[in-house]
């Protein structure tokens, strides 16, 4: 009996080691393993702070899936008295390990300054911030348009001292041209683009920089970051999309995004697309024609005349039938989920209402009252 108890002990004592190896290695694993942060973070150690708060406030800015497991890698790695105070740049996809050997190493303070290209539709500015420690945000010192603009001397200070961080920030709904028009005024990026990418290829997102990146490098980010994104929605497209392909989807995307800068309004807009094409209803949408005039390459810069309106170019949408042939510019990544998941409704028709955003209606009745009421507004505007 005793020989059968003291084999029943062994066996389970070796299952136990067996499920605490497993565990540590698990552990081990998650702590080295990339994290879920998606956009790089600038990371506040207060004089006097201590890891549990790093802990907590890494969690809440989504830069750490386990501030449990993060406290144990710290304690593991004996680093608990090591935590330094600082502003620590904390890296898209760090691991708790990267993020450990950060903010112990006083050195890799680097995120006191930054300096950010903006890559608008309308124009490129640059904007140089610095980190307010009481809000843990930063500041703008000051905003130019390096194209129009003297060079400040406070930019031409920081852009040469140590720890200053350098990232670009390109609008949703840029098009290829105005993008590489604005990567080519980045004077801390080194030649040209040796391709151009098709329309609707290119992410708009932020991307850190580093002096003497090239631009050809960033454009291929900018691409990559797109084909996958791209590949992820259509993925998770619902069943019912309006559309059959990915580039079409990326073609309808490219249109909402065009048609509207409110988040909340994507689905809807996406909605009136939807109806639309499943009617066989003609899109007749303005940022259409716009293309088809100026190719992407700047704005309009004046109001459709009526004469444009009838002109036929392959992205008039007054004058063909479903989509045009191309995107007609590169949508962000809530306008392509938009496009194969529209809100559900029966909207056909949309105009602005002189808030920013845009009145729906589901009969054309409906949208003649609208239409009038943002006819009105227009011209209140223009006495003023």
């Amino acid at each position: 009996m005793w020989k059968g108890i003291a084999s029943n002990a062994l066996t389970l004592f070796v299952l136990i080691l067996f499920l605490m190896g497993g565990f540590i290695s698990v552990a081990i694993s998650r702590y080295a393993d990339p994290g879920p942060l998606e956009a790089a973070m600038c990371l506040t150690v207060d004089r006097g702070s201590n890891f549990d708060r790093v802990a907590e406030n890494l969690a809440a800015e989504g830069a750490i899936s386990s501030p449990r497991l993060f406290l144990i890698g710290v304690d593991y790695a004996e680093k608990r008295d090591d935590l330094k105070a600082g502003a620590y740049l904390i890296q898209p996809n760090a691991s708790m390990s990267d993020i450990v050997d950060t903010v112990t190493d006083t050195g890799r303070s680097t995120c006191g300054t930054e300096i950010v290209y903006r890559l608008g539709v309308t124009r490129t500015t640059v904007q140089v911030r610095e980190l307010n420690p009481q809000t843990n945000r930063f500041d703008a010192l000051v905003t130019f348009n390096p194209a129009e603009d003297e060079t400040p001397t406070v930019y031409a200070q920081l852009k040469a001292a140590t720890g200053t961080r350098f990232r670009v920030a390109v609008a949703e709904g840029i098009t290829t041209w105005q993008a590489l028009q604005g990567l080519s005024q980045i004077d801390i990026l080194e030649g040209e683009a040796t391709s151009t990418p098709a329309e609707g290829a290119m992410a708009p997102d932020s991307y850190e920089l580093s002096v003497g990146d090239t631009v050809q490098s960033v454009v291929a980010r900018m691409v990559d970051t797109q084909a996958r994104r791209i590949a992820r929605v259509w993925e998770n497209r619902a069943d019912d999309a309006p559309v059959s392909t990915p580039e079409e989807m990326v073609i309808l995307a490219s249109i909402i995004e065009k048609e509207t800068a409110e988040p909340d309004e994507r689905g809807q807009v996406a909605s009136v697309f939807a109806n639309r094409l499943v009617r066989g209803m003609r899109l007749q949408t303005d940022p259409t024609v716009i293309y088809g005039i100026t190719r992407g390459e700047g704005t309009l810069g004046r109001g459709l005349r009526q004469s444009e309106l009838r002109r036929e170019t392959p992205w008039n949408t007054y004058t063909i039938d479903g989509l045009p042939p191309t995107p007609i510019a590169n949508p962000g990544l809530a306008a392509l989920q938009a496009a194969v998941n529209p809100d559900d409704t029966d909207f056909i028709f949309f105009v602005a209402d002189g808030t920013g955003g845009h009145a729906f209606a589901t009969n054309l009745a409906d949208h003649n009252r609208n239409v009038a009421v943002w006819r009105q507004i227009e011209a209140e505007r223009a006495n003023q």
